[in-house]
């Protein structure tokens, strides 16, 4: 299934290469203003050919809203937009139908798809999906932003490059919101230089380079979530392994919890001065038993480098049935770190939307 979400559905449509490519928001509460203009700022953090970190493809990245919205707020029906392609070079992509792509999803969904997926540029699997999901997650981000929830990511990793992390007790709003202006969004800033030489060094030597996304949440209610199936670690794992590129995710601490004793990973409680419950640490990453305790959320997210390299590489021929070599052509992103950061966001409003609808019996 194309469709995520329990109370609210987010549906995703289209290819890389196709027409068009598209969301349908299903389940929104009826009368919410939305800012066009903000959502198309966050659309143009994600674009492809703004820098020479990114691949040089030109998308505008520009919606239209075929449904679901009139005289200036949502109407409760399905909210529906498309982002027609453009810049599109298909022939870059002919072998593809029958020579693999290490990294990529090429044999996996050509088996499961009997040969029928649109193997252009990825087809459906392709990064360029996430175009819709930051769409969908631009008007959660509203929605969330009325009840002073914020969201905002950096990057704490590119390759061997680490910045500073969250304050796990939590950033400011201005903190957060000054990082969505910046093509590598980091804490430390004189780190943002030595990630590049490493972006730009993978790109000089046809290759690619990952790294770690660090995502923060502000202004949640203690009290959203369910235990087990439903908890907000499973929503947004859930959510997140549905970027492309993500491999790991961690919740607070995460595997250094593994390292502490109990007295040590513990969040101990207590009321502040206008008796507010608060922990004196977040070791948990704002979580207990799958529900929000009223700290900040606090996770982070592994991914990997650009499967798309233009060294060669050993693969296979389907229609041989042989072993080949292959060099890939087009235009690909030397690392997608810095890209993935709104789509990170977004993802992470969409879940979170959905989880507080879900628990407040669709009222905000």
């Amino acid at each position: 299934m194309n469709t995520f979400g329990q109370t609210i559905g987010l549906t995703i449509f289209g290819e890389s290469h196709g027409a068009s490519i598209g969301a349908v928001l299903d389940g929104l509460p009826s009368g919410m203003a939305i800012d066009w203009e903000a959502v198309r700022q966050e659309m143009a953090r994600r674009a492809p050919g703004k820098n020479k970190l990114s691949t040089t493809r030109s998308e505008k990245d520009a919606f239209e809203i075929q449904s679901g919205f009139f005289n200036g707020h949502t109407t409760g029906t399905p909210l529906c937009a498309m982002i027609r392609n453009g810049d599109q070079h298909s022939r870059d992509y002919d072998q593809l139908r029958h020579i693999m792509r290490p990294g990529h999803a090429d044999y996996s969904g050509k088996i499961r798809y009997g040969g029928f997926n649109d193997y252009r540029g990825g087809g459906h699997f392709s990064g360029r999906l996430t175009a819709p999901l930051v769409f969908a997650g631009a008007v959660a981000s509203q929605m969330l932003a009325s009840k002073g929830v914020v969201i905002g990511s950096h990057i704490l990793r590119v390759a061997d490059v680490t910045d500073a992390s969250f304050s796990p007790l939590g950033e400011s709003a201005e903190t957060l919101q000054a990082l969505k202006g910046e093509t590598l969004p980091v804490l430390d800033k004189k780190k943002a230089a030595a990630m590049e030489e490493r972006i730009v060094a993978a790109k000089n030597d046809l290759d690619s380079v990952g790294g770690v996304i660090e995502c923060m949440v502000t202004g949640l209610p203690a009290g959203l979530g369910d235990p087990f199936f439903d908890s907000v670690e499973s929503c947004l794992s859930h959510m997140m392994f549905s970027v492309p590129a993500v491999k790991g995710i961690e919740f607070g601490d995460g595997f250094s919890l593994t390292g502490l004793r109990g007295s040590e990973a513990n969040d101990a409680f207590y009321y502040d001065q206008e008796g507010v419950v608060k922990t004196k640490t977040n070791h948990n990453g704002g979580i207990n038993g799958g529900i929000t305790n009223g700290m900040p959320l606090v996770f982070r997210l592994a991914v990997k480098p650009t499967s798309s390299i233009s060294q060669q590489q050993d693969t296979i021929d389907t229609d041989t049935q042989e072993n080949c070599q292959l060099v890939i052509k087009g235009r690909h992103d030397p690392c997608i770190v810095q890209r993935a950061v709104p789509v990170v966001e977004a993802a992470a409003a969409w879940a979170i939307l959905d989880v507080w609808l879900s628990t407040k019996g669709r009222c905000l």
